[in-house]
């Protein structure tokens, strides 16, 4: 059940009402609601994710796959963390490339070292860790 909306105001100088309306448009939102809405959800999970606590996350790795041994590292790493990883879905991108997208739940400071850690593996071309909460 979603909670009820409540309306409240707002004073901002102009050029900050201009920043915040450009925004809307450049985003695509259909109100200036529905911006503050995410901006502020988006401090919120930033902030569990600081504080540290139960978060949930989704890593992205980009890999070339030929290298057997990154492959190897890539998993052993995640069964000594099977009770963070949820789970996994492996893509292929092309010939040489591969996208590995790995659900993770657990304390915020964990998950951040064990993105670290798989990213940070020689032969991994690219990660991103999205910081995602159970809000």
């Amino acid at each position: 059940m979603e909670d009820r909306s409540v309306r409240f105001c707002v004073s901002l100088p102009e050029s900050l009402l201009q920043e915040l309306d450009h925004r809307v448009i450049k985003r695509g939102y259909a109100s200036r609601s529905e911006l503050v809405r995410d901006l502020i959800r988006e401090l919120l999970v930033r902030e569990r994710w600081e504080e540290g606590g139960d978060v949930v996350g989704v890593l992205s790795i980009v890999y070339d796959h030929h290298d057997k041994e990154l492959t190897f590292r890539l998993l052993d790493l995640q069964h000594q963390h099977h009770v963070n990883v949820l789970c996994s879905t492996h893509v292929h991108l092309d010939h040489h490339n591969c996208l590995e997208v790995i659900i993770l739940r657990g304390d915020a400071r964990e998950l951040s070292s064990l993105a670290v850690k798989l990213g940070g593996l020689r032969g991994v071309k690219l990660y991103e860790l999205t910081k995602v909460s159970s809000l």
